[in-house]
């Protein structure tokens, strides 16, 4: 899924150039292409399929050249991740009836790939012959307030294992109880199933996004599936895949393990993944020297000489989409700041 703009991450990830097609981290590479080369171990890039908003084609086609092009699906407006799922799924179920299908956001960072691939490996073995949906879930590595958790019935890490229930967004208190109690994990939003299992969820769970999909279906693969979606897709209802199926399917399973997961939600996350300075800076980009700072996030562009000093806990951010500067502790109103 790649349809999403990181306003949070404002200026550097912008709605004309969100943050899955950027250099997020410094590392060379996109957060798309990031994501689509950890699965590589289980799946040849033949088999990816990528939707993302029309837009955005032209981005997906560069970052990911080696995708077949009727593999990029392009809605016409958002709606939420069920219609998103549910026109990827029901349109991969046409030609290949027995996938087996992971569903992942395209702009997350996890440093343990290896491992990665082993738990992705064990869910995919889990769904090929059985009904269960599997979402990996992360070992919490501290109370954090601003992920869903999932209960699961074991404490066992590795493993697939039954689904007690979801758990919204906690306050500070809760989760403090969430990561002694060692049952809860974070919900990643990366979910694992046989493609006939989440057609028959969807049938049964929401109703009414499948049968837009039953008007879009018959175009698929034809000249006629661009006007099909733009006259159809926007009458899904918005609902998350979370809502519509995951709360309410009896067939949930999870498979939890450190994995060094983030959504990269934010400029705190971002710092987190760069390698820091003794102060706590974390700098992307070149020509940037710092003095007297620290604990700050840096991210500069454009590679101009950049000089900053006497700054502590601050965000700073020069990109095409504009400057910020602004304290750490503020970065929740970014959003605000950037309209």
């Amino acid at each position: 899924m790649a349809g999403g703009i990181g306003s949070r991450l404002w200026p550097l990830s912008t709605p004309e150039h969100p943050k899955q097609f950027i250099d997020v981290l410094g590392l060379g590479k996109s957060l798309l292409r990031l994501t689509a080369e950890r699965f590589l171990p289980l799946a040849p890039m033949s088999n990816f399929w990528v939707v993302t908003g029309e837009r955005y084609a032209g981005m997906v086609a560069e970052h990911l050249p080696e995708i077949p092009a009727d593999h990029i699906l392009c809605e016409p407006e958002p709606r939420n991740t069920a219609p998103c799922i549910a026109y990827a799924c029901r349109k991969i179920a046409l030609r290949h009836p027995e996938a087996n299908i992971v569903v992942t956001p395209s702009d997350a960072i996890v440093t343990r790939t290896e491992l990665f691939a082993e738990v992705i490996g064990k869910a995919l073995d889990e769904t090929e012959h059985s009904d269960s949906i599997v979402t990996v879930g992360i070992t919490p590595t501290r109370p954090e307030t601003g992920y869903g958790y999932i209960h699961s019935s074991s404490k066992e890490k590795e493993k697939v294992v039954p689904v007690s229930e979801f758990r919204e967004k906690p306050d500070l208190e809760t989760a403090e109880k969430y990561l002694a109690d060692g049952s809860y994990v974070w919900n990643a939003g990366i979910f694992v199933w046989n493609v006939s299992t989440i057609i028959a969820e969807l049938t049964a769970h929401a109703p009414s996004v499948m049968a837009v999909m039953d008007k879009i279906a018959p175009s698929f693969y034809t000249p006629g599936e661009t006007a099909a979606l733009r006259e159809f897709f926007p009458t899904c209802e918005k609902i998350s895949i979370d809502y519509a199926v995951m709360e309410k399917s009896r067939h949930i399973k999870t498979i939890a393990a450190e994995l060094g997961w983030s959504d990269l939600g934010g400029w705190s996350s971002v710092r987190e993944h760069i390698p820091q300075d003794a102060e706590g800076n974390a700098v992307v980009g070149e020509g940037v020297r710092l003095f007297g700072c620290s604990g700050c996030i840096v991210h500069v562009h454009s590679g101009r000489k950049t000089v900053i000093s006497g700054l502590h806990d601050t965000i700073v951010c020069e990109a095409p989409g504009g400057l910020i500067v602004c304290p750490l502790a503020d970065e929740q109103n970014i959003r605000e700041y950037s309209k």
